[in-house]
């Protein structure tokens, strides 16, 4: 009976949509229910795990394409200069991509109420389980509070400005009970400020407690790598650096996963995970997966959708040391055309995106030069040197004089082309378990926290300490020697202070994994978007109220709070 009660109450806490938890109570379990079964509290805790990765009844529908973390990763790499979306799509994530939302998407709907969702029963823990009866209760007493934390993140990511943009400004909504009587927007200061206590207090409850598991569950030092994120959004770069010295250690690379070619693979085994949203093989999403968009093995998007590649100043950066070890193990080529191409962005005069023109090239031994041969006229591939990395470009082109195109510099680089778009695929939410569309998505890992503390001494004019973190990073991924950034010689490589290179190595670090919109925009920066794919051309300020998503309208239609 008293397993019933547990199961009925978890039941009632899960079931209950965004806005029916604005006007409904939940029957919850008592601190004296759970005292007498302990396991209850295990229940929940366990259920609101699945809640990040599960595909839930929405209003009475369940759509295969939504989840948590599906919509996390989409909305957030769409909004960013990293991912190029090869066409038009039904799917919503062609609106992210354009900056076009509106409140009545399903992905923005979604994602406001699977977060409000989680954070409901995870407040039904939090009031009811008592503190101090157990290190173990303790334990998931803290790893709810993080999971509470985590979501009021990405609510405030997604629907709010940046914590930099002003305190004042209007937040998400802010829920500390499972009382909802009462729906308002607080302001961002007061979430972040929230979103900090919380995370203190879960390393706190966790901190003499064992993890019940792989990085699939929560621990005290997850959170404490998430409250370094925070601590940067937040501009507090002495508290993120004091955090981070703290469980770094004196050896931070240490931290890494030396196997980065494997390393997503084996997220939830690795030590370098701090939380991952632990998958297993009963769970694969097939084509709804996260991978699916941006991978398919075969190339025909049997197996996989495989729209979305790597867009073209990412690959620049990533090639100016081709031998990258990220490089080389994410970026996957689907061989198919015979010859090594150049392309560049043409206007398609109709809709301000850009297509590729295409061209296979040929090597000419004598000059030591590719060329193409076109209406009589060899054109051939020239190299120059910028900021000491080479780029190319043709002469007398289809009347410019000069024209920028791209040439890897990879020996694999001859790929299939999708709506001219070369089709670089990504890999890292791919091949757990050898399934291509399997993995056990990453929210925190000691890498980011090694570039967390990197971008707050930065900040902080503590240039050589930055650059030493960046190295940890690079030497990881093999760019050592002539490679490694140093005080010497980052102006020459054409950044102007060491704030760029370290949020160029964030760039390629954590490329995909949900981060580059907000390094973007919290420091005040353009969003450069003018690469080819179905985005417009263009350069998006800090400022741009289209940097918001939309809050949807099942949620201001009812409880009236303000639209962004």
């Amino acid at each position: 009976m008293k397993r019933l009660s547990a199961i009925l109450s978890l039941a009632l806490a899960l079931g209950l949509s965004s806005c029916e938890m604005d006007f409904y109570r939940s029957d919850t379990m008592t601190s004296e229910q759970l005292k007498k079964d302990p396991g209850s509290a295990v229940y929940i805790t366990d259920g609101n795990y699945s809640m990040f990765k599960d595909i839930m009844n929405y209003k009475g529908r369940e759509d295969s394409g939504l989840s948590y973390i599906k919509m996390w990763f989409h909305m957030s790499e769409m909004r960013g200069d990293n991912a190029t979306l090869s066409g038009r799509t039904s799917s919503p994530i062609y609106q992210s991509a354009c900056y076009n939302d509106d409140p009545t998407l399903k992905h923005t709907k979604f994602m406001w109420w699977s977060a409000y969702k989680i954070i409901y029963s995870a407040n039904t823990v939090i009031e009811t389980l008592p503190e101090g009866s157990s290190e173990e209760s303790d334990h998931l007493l803290g790893e709810n509070y993080f999971m509470r934390a985590i979501c009021h993140l990405h609510l405030s990511c997604l629907y709010s400005k940046p914590y930099s943009s002003g305190r004042d400004n209007p937040g998400v909504v802010l829920r500390t009970s499972t009382d909802c009587s009462v729906t308002k927007r607080a302001t961002v200061g007061e979430v972040y400020d929230q979103i900090v206590k919380d995370l203190l207090k879960a390393a706190d409850l966790m901190g003499h407690g064992k993890t019940r598991g792989n990085a699939g569950y929560i621990s005290k030092e997850a959170a404490q790598g998430l409250l370094t994120r925070v601590y940067l959004y937040m501009e507090n770069n002495d508290a993120c650096i004091a955090l981070a010295d703290e469980i770094l250690g004196s050896n931070p690379a240490s931290k890494l996963d030396p196997d980065v070619a494997n390393y997503f693979i084996n997220a939830k085994t690795s030590a370098e995970t701090l939380w991952c949203v632990a998958c297993t093989q009963s769970e694969t999403r097939e084509r709804s997966s996260i991978g699916s968009m941006y991978f398919s093995p075969d190339g025909t998007g049997g197996t996989g959708w495989g729209e979305i590649y790597y867009s073209d100043p990412l690959i620049e950066l990533f090639e100016r040391y081709p031998q990258d070890l990220r490089y080389k193990s994410y970026c996957s080529l689907y061989a198919k055309t015979d010859g090594k191409m150049i392309r560049w962005p043409i206007d398609d005069g109709v809709n301000n995106f850009r297509s590729n023109m295409i061209k296979t090239v040929d090597y000419d031994a004598v000059a030591g030069k590719y060329f193409f041969n076109e209406g009589g006229t060899k054109y051939y591939v020239q190299t120059e040197i910028v900021n000491t990395y080479p780029q190319y470009y043709i002469e007398n082109y289809g009347g410019a004089a000069k024209t920028k195109v791209y040439l890897s510099d990879r020996t694999d680089s001859i790929t299939g082309i999708r709506n001219t778009y070369p089709m670089f695929f990504m890999s890292k939410f791919s091949w757990q378990d050898g399934d291509p569309n399997l993995s056990s998505p990453v929210m925190i890992r000691w890498a980011e926290v090694i570039l967390n503390r990197a971008e707050a001494n930065a900040k902080k004019g503590n240039a050589q300490k930055a650059l030493d973190d960046v190295n940890v990073i690079r030497t990881r991924a093999g760019l050592t020697g002539t490679a490694q950034m140093t005080l010497a010689n980052y102006q020459a490589r054409g950044y102007s202070d060491v704030l760029g290179v370290v949020l160029d190595e964030r760039r390629m670090e954590l490329c995909f994994e949900g981060q580059r919109p907000y390094d973007v925009y919290r420091n005040k920066l353009q969003m450069d978007r003018r690469f080819a794919g179905v985005q417009p051309w263009e350069v998006v300020n800090y400022n741009d109220s289209r940097i918001l998503f939309k809050i949807p309208y099942d949620e201001t239609s009812v409880s009236g709070i303000a639209q962004n």
